[in-house]
């Protein structure tokens, strides 16, 4: 999940490649609405064996109401923090 700041604009989406893909919108490479509304910080992700299983969650996510994003979101990183630097470190 990625968001514009904290409590700001959120964004959930699902990728094979972590890393580029978060760069990918931090570079502003792909145009439309996380360009347009400055969506580029990731504070939040989960990991799947499948393809499948990260579609069907991503999926149910995007239905969620957004107090249960946040609750998500606040759970694992109560500080909003940017985890690109973490994640791109751990996956290379």
């Amino acid at each position: 999940m990625l968001a514009s700041r904290r409590n700001g604009t959120l964004y959930i989406g699902m990728t094979d490649d972590l890393v580029r893909r978060v760069a990918e919108h931090k570079d502003k490479l792909r145009p439309g609405f996380t360009a347009r509304y400055g969506v580029d910080r990731l504070v939040w992700y989960e990991t799947f064996d499948g393809r499948e299983s990260a579609f069907v969650r991503e999926r149910q996510m995007k239905t969620w109401n957004r107090a249960w994003k946040l609750q998500l979101i606040e759970g694992e990183n109560p500080e909003w923090e940017d985890l690109y630097d973490r994640v791109s470190e751990m996956w290379w």
